[in-house]
């Protein structure tokens, strides 16, 4: 806790209404005697924004302050994320990593706006969310101090945060039942903690919330078509749509179908494995149909190459490092090799599986004369020699030199004769073969 000649008059909370930030304005008024301004961004909650307004001002704060930044999230972190191909450990589509640095951002602003002398979050001492926060509040406040109660206050389970805001009157969803800790935007839908924490026993039923059980998913499927243009989504089933509507579309038609869902043990930034379900339903529809355009639009190498830096910025996102110079260089690469990712994808959907059904672009590298299994004029076989013998020289030297040195192994052998016999003739230096055609 700060000394009292640093005590904070004024912090700007990030506050989302859930069980952490809503015991958070209580306790900084408490433990601090600070006014407590609470900064929601509206990145596609929902319904879970109802209220949230009145609860934060009946928790304590002096003001409320909500901020759309839906249109902003899609432009400017959801698409770069998409055209980037990152995805973290196979599976993850990174919902909540990608969101933490706008809201911090914007948090950031408005303290600097109000005149605030700290920020403060909820995220947990064992998460990522926190270094996702505090690396952000480094690039656009780094002289403003940061409180966070999860490295102060005696609370040290979910249990215990319900009971503290049963004693402070302050009303939560949470429940000693159903304790599971969920984050929603428009991308996804986080679950973690309760069942989920034991990895040998599968998510139960009630975990999902918002995609169908595909088991219940319609049995005549559904097929889907997105457009993009230089790698950017840009319309649904030929209908050109906003950012926010192709999102919140594609997200309704597959959960409808039972798309998106992921259970997965991953290795946090901070070093210990977790476990989290997330739903993101439109996001898959999305990520695999950017993939399928990049396949018929992007040369061998680019493409190939373009799979290590989605490595990469997958990290960057995921352990909060958006505001540096090596995410802003990469983008530049990745900008760069979407100038021909325009076309049409139709996706197949199938109870919780979605694949591929055909994609098309006026930028296609596919060519039917050369790729067809009937030979033309546009390829000549025969060239084909001559590339082999080139690219496998290196192994044709290597073979003929492990031959030479087991052959020399052979006559230094006990009871092996060191020169051949008179009898014997003598082969030629295996070396000496290389370059001739066998």
């Amino acid at each position: 806790m700060a000394s009292q000649s640093n005590q904070p008059k004024k912090v700007v909370l990030a506050y989302s209404g859930g069980l952490d930030t809503s015991i958070i304005i209580p306790w900084l008024r408490e433990n601090y005697g600070c006014e407590v301004i609470a900064m929601v961004g509206d990145i596609g909650q929902g319904d879970e924004l109802e209220g949230v307004a009145e609860k934060a001002r009946a928790s304590g704060a002096s003001q409320v302050f909500i901020e759309d930044l839906r249109e902003e999230f899609v432009t400017e972190f959801l698409w770069r994320l998409v055209r980037s191909g990152a995805i973290y450990e196979h599976k993850y589509l990174l919902g909540t990593s990608i969101a933490r640095p706008l809201l911090a951002r914007r948090q950031a602003e408005i303290a600097l706006r109000e005149g605030a002398d700290a920020l403060a979050h909820g995220c947990t001492g064992k998460g990522n969310d926190q270094v996702r926060f505090e690396l952000t509040y480094k690039a656009f406040a780094p002289q403003l101090q940061v409180i966070v109660p999860w490295r102060e206050w005696t609370i040290r389970s979910r249990e215990e945060a319900i009971a503290y805001a049963r004693q402070h009157n302050v009303p939560v969803t949470a429940s000693l039942e159903k304790i599971y800790s969920r984050d929603r935007n428009l991308w996804h839908l986080s679950h973690e903690g309760g069942t989920l924490e034991d990895p040998a026993s599968a998510a139960p039923d009630d975990v999902w919330q918002i995609t169908q059980s595909p088991r219940q998913a319609p049995e005549a499927g559904a097929e889907v078509e997105i457009a993009f243009e230089r790698g950017t989504p840009v319309a649904v089933n030929g209908a050109r749509l906003g950012p926010v509507k192709i999102v919140e579309t594609l997200n309704r038609i597959g959960a409808e179908h039972g798309v998106g869902r992921t259970d997965l043990v991953e290795n946090r930034f901070v070093g210990m494995k977790s476990r989290g379900a997330y739903e993101t339903p439109g996001g898959t529809m999305i990520v695999l149909a950017h993939r399928e355009l990049e396949a018929l639009c992007l040369d061998r190498e680019t493409s190939h190459y373009k799979q290590h830096v989605a490595l990469d910025y997958a990290r960057l996102v995921y352990n909060g490092f958006w505001y540096t110079p090596l995410r802003e260089a990469l983008d530049a690469f990745i900008d760069q090799t979407q100038q021909t990712v325009t076309g049409e994808v139709r996706l197949r959907l199938y109870r919780g599986n979605v694949t591929g059904a055909g994609c098309q672009s006026p930028f296609s590298l596919y060519a039917p004369d050369i790729a067809s299994f009937t030979m033309g004029a546009s390829y000549n076989p025969k060239d084909a020699e001559g590339f082999i013998n080139l690219i496998g020289l290196p192994i044709q030297v290597r073979a003929a030199v492990q031959a030479r040195v087991a052959g020399l192994s052979e006559q230094s052998a006990p009871g092996g004769s060191s020169s051949p016999s008179s009898n014997e003739k003598t082969s030629p230096d295996p070396v000496q073969t290389v370059g001739r055609t066998v």
